[in-house]
């Protein structure tokens, strides 16, 4: 039975001496390890370092390490843990998870140092709830509008000082490592529609017409939904698919994580999906927006008196098309890939100016996690805490 495999898999972290717990990754799904494992690898194998996996993941494959240093256990999203996250013993957890003591997953009863990943570009107080990083120690930022926002949080309501590092953005130098020249301007245009989710989202709003209408010019599209729209409205996918399925321009892509649609479009088009940043900053490719309501989870958001990254850049990544112009979307295309080649020269800019440490930003992510777990290690090995 699942239950029992997980309370083994509990049991079996417990017994791991305190020094194979000075690090703990925790991920919900294999969709976190993507930004995780590029840590877990350089503490392992260039640090020499053992740490910890610990994954509700139900299904995918555990990850190992070719020397041996990763431990990992699968414990569920339920009752083990919760109840693994109370009890934790260790002196660092590092996680991409938001909103942790906000929900069923609390800080532990001991005292352990927790650092928080960032997997997305995008900013923290209009998507995410308001109260989203609070409770976390340490934020590994992807750029200087992280730290401008949590800094002016503090603030405003008067919190302690986290400590934020500049360490950068992985996902942006692995697009740039694989980013290729834009090709010349032609009829055989393809875009990737990847939207953000929800029921303001395009693909809600107005994924039909605005397909028809690039498909009726000629254009390759390629639809690679958003895995909550997936798995919240999988009927809308279904329709979607069954509608233009049989066109040959028409492709869908069920698998995020997948990136050859990346690197076959010339141009995306979203909504306010943080995926537009990683696009077109690491493959210096124009983006499209969808002028769709923003996806406010936080209604306070401009409290804070700072734009969102998501609005700020939406004009200096492409155009926008608003809603009652979906029949000129050909139009638009046809602009941005004729100045395409422009804005890859812009795009590297961009890219210096919102992100860190470009092209070092594992290196620095772990080697800071290393120094924060042997700071906290040595904490315990006073009797201070632990």
């Amino acid at each position: 039975m699942a239950i029992w495999r997980e309370w083994s898999s509990y049991r079996r972290f417990q017994k791991l001496p305190s020094r194979d717990r000075n690090i703990v990754f925790y991920s919900e799904t294999h969709q976190d390890w993507h930004h995780l494992q590029p840590l877990s690898d350089f503490l392992t194998e260039r640090l020499s370092r053992t740490v910890c996996h610990v994954t509700s993941e139900p299904a995918a494959a555990l990850p190992s390490a070719p020397s041996g240093r990763l431990h990992t256990f699968r414990v569920g999203g339920g009752a083990v843990c919760t109840w693994l996250f109370q009890t934790l013993k260790a002196d660092v957890m590092v996680l991409t998870m938001l909103d942790l003591g906000n929900f069923q997953l609390k800080r532990s009863l001991h005292p352990v140092h927790y650092v928080y990943v960032f997997h997305s570009m995008g900013s923290t107080h209009m998507v995410d709830h308001e109260n989203s990083y609070d409770h976390y120690d340490s934020l590994l930022c992807a750029g200087p509008h992280h730290v401008e926002e949590i800094r002016r949080r503090e603030q405003l309501r008067g919190l302690p000082r986290k400590h934020l590092f500049p360490r950068g953005y992985p996902r942006l130098e692995q697009l740039a490592e694989v980013a290729t020249p834009p090709r010349p301007p032609s009829d055989s245009a393809t875009v990737l529609l990847a939207p953000t989710w929800g029921e303001q989202s395009t693909l809600h709003v107005c994924g039909e017409p605005l397909i028809a209408a690039l498909l009726d010019a000629g254009i390759r599209v390629i639809l690679r939904p958003h895995y909550q729209t997936a798995r919240l409205a999988p009927r809308l996918v279904e329709r979607l698919v069954a509608r233009f399925g049989p066109d040959p321009r028409f492709r869908h892509v069920d698998r995020m994580e997948e990136s050859a649609s990346l690197l076959e479009s010339d141009l995306l088009i979203s909504d306010w999906s943080a995926m537009a940043i990683e696009y077109a900053l690491g493959l210096g490719k124009p983006v499209l927006f969808v002028d769709v309501p923003p996806r406010v989870r936080n209604p306070r958001y401009a409290e804070l008196g700072l734009e969102p990254m998501e609005m700020r850049i939406r004009w200096e990544l492409g155009r926008i098309l608003p809603l009652d112009r979906l029949a000129d979307a050909p139009q638009y295309v046809a602009e941005l890939i004729r100045g395409a080649g422009e804005f890859r020269e812009r795009s590297v800019a961009f890219r210096a100016q919102w992100a860190f440490n470009f092209g070092r930003s594992v290196e620095v992510g772990a080697r800071e996690i290393a120094r924060i777990a042997d700071e906290r290690a040595g904490i315990g090995a006073l009797g201070i805490a632990r």
